[in-house]
């Protein structure tokens, strides 16, 4: 069943060509599609082109479809082209004509960024959730740890004293960063394009308004042509703030496989956590993080495919668009699927509490000591002099003790703040909202 067949069939390979993997990413946005139709005909009923009893029997149906869509009961079937149709299918056949009522005022254009709206809103609150989980334990084992010291690098060359309070704590702020970047997001995700039809609105008294509170929007997509636009631009913004959020992950999944070898030996990751090897009995390799490092360069990688895809297009539909679903839909599921992971990773590591014992780490006090000398009023650069000096004769003997007071420093992480910084950009995402709407609509 095609929505737009008439009196010609189309060759079947140009059928499976045109409609590629769509049944298989429409499951993705089943939920949402229900949801876009049910705002839809709530609204059709509004301006006299379905009857009060049509609306009733419809949602009634839609809210059924609903319920199987969301238990993974919903199916597209064989030789139908999409979610859209499937849909429409079931009321038609439960129904009968009122089912072919459900399209007026709208196109499929319009539907699929109803859909993906929903579903980006949706997953994005998910991916949140996550994130937050994972901030919390951070900032836990940043509390826990804040006063066994490790050495900090620059140039991978050791540096300065670090903390495991200050490690665990630079990847919970910047965490704070990557969901401000995803609320901008979220932002964009949460305008309603339905009523744009085609990409150049409809002659019915089309109520966009109506639609928009019915959805739990912040507002429309108000110009029709832009709310066409907006596919593949929306995706890659999103994808874009995943990617920051991958980004974050991938950098402490190297520090975590470069700290657990043995040549460093700062933290031991749980047994039950590693792999081994087939033929090094004593091998227990960081497996979980070295993927972890990969699969998030991958999704750093999408907002530049969805990028290529969309690059020289111009205004209006075209079908490119469609190959944006297959790169995009699954990053979500994936990202979950990572934040899952490191959470309980970075959940059961054990630290090393005696780095410092190790006299290979001694020279990391030579700041200290100049600030030392400099705080009793040596001049900066003279006891700068004096400290090189003895390192180079074999004089210097470090003070293992450090004394930073400032704020974000060793001795005050700052943790509180950047935990009221999280709640602050957590409450800016107001879920509320479209929950209260989807409930009030799903009745």
């Amino acid at each position: 069943m095609k929505l737009w067949e008439k009196s010609v069939q189309v060759d079947k390979d140009i059928e499976r060509y045109t409609i590629g993997r769509d049944r298989e990413m429409d499951l993705y946005l089943a939920p949402f599609d229900v949801l876009g139709s049910m705002a839809h005909i709530t609204m059709l009923e509004s301006i006299g082109l379905l009857t009060r009893d049509e609306l009733d029997i419809l949602l009634a149906e839609m809210k059924q479809i609903y319920r199987d869509a969301c238990e993974g009961r919903f199916v597209i079937e064989e030789g139908i082209e999409d979610v859209h149709s499937q849909v429409e299918l079931i009321l038609t056949r439960r129904l009968g004509d009122i089912g072919k009522k459900i399209h007026s005022g709208r196109s499929r254009n319009d539907q699929v960024l109803i859909d993906l709206k929903l579903y980006m809103r949706h997953e994005i609150e998910a991916i949140v959730k996550a994130v937050q989980g994972l901030f919390d334990m951070l900032q836990e084992q940043s509390e826990r740890y804040r006063n066994v010291l490790m050495p900090g690098y620059t140039h991978l060359q050791v540096a300065m004293p670090s903390s495991f309070g200050l490690w665990f704590g630079a990847y919970a702020e910047s965490l704070v960063d990557d969901l401000q970047v995803l609320q901008a997001a979220y932002r964009v995700v949460n305008r309603n394009p339905l009523g744009s039809a085609a990409g150049y609105g409809s002659s019915f008294p089309l109520r966009r308004q109506m639609t928009t509170d019915l959805l739990g929007f912040d507002s429309m997509a108000y110009n029709v042509v832009y709310a066409q636009m907006g596919r593949g631009k929306t995706e890659r913004i999103v994808a874009q703030a995943l990617g920051g959020i991958a980004a974050t992950l991938a950098k402490l999944a190297f520090d975590a496989c470069m700290f657990s070898s043995q040549n460093f030996g700062f933290i031991k990751l749980h047994d039950a956590f590693t792999t081994g090897s087939s033929i090094m009995p004593h091998k227990k390799n960081p497996d979980v993080f070295e993927l972890t490092r990969a699969k998030c360069n991958k999704l750093q990688a999408v907002p530049e495919q969805i990028m290529m895809i969309t690059n020289n297009l111009p205004s209006g539909y075209f079908r490119d668009l469609q190959i944006i679903k297959e790169v995009f839909l699954p990053t979500f599921d994936e990202l979950k699927d990572i934040l899952r992971m490191v959470t309980l990773m970075m959940e059961h590591i054990t630290v090393n509490e005696h780095i410092l014992d190790d006299p290979r780490y001694d020279l990391m006090f030579s700041v200290e000591e100049v600030n030392r000398l400099a705080s009793e009023g040596m001049p900066f650069r003279d006891a700068y002099k004096k400290v090189g000096l003895d390192i180079e004769a074999g004089r210097f003997t470090p003070v293992k003790e450090v004394h930073h007071t400032h704020e974000g420093s060793i001795g005050n992480l700052c943790n509180a703040e950047i935990r009221a910084l999280m709640d602050r950009v957590l409450e800016g995402f107001n879920f509320q909202k479209a929950h209260d709407a989807i409930a009030a609509l799903v009745g």
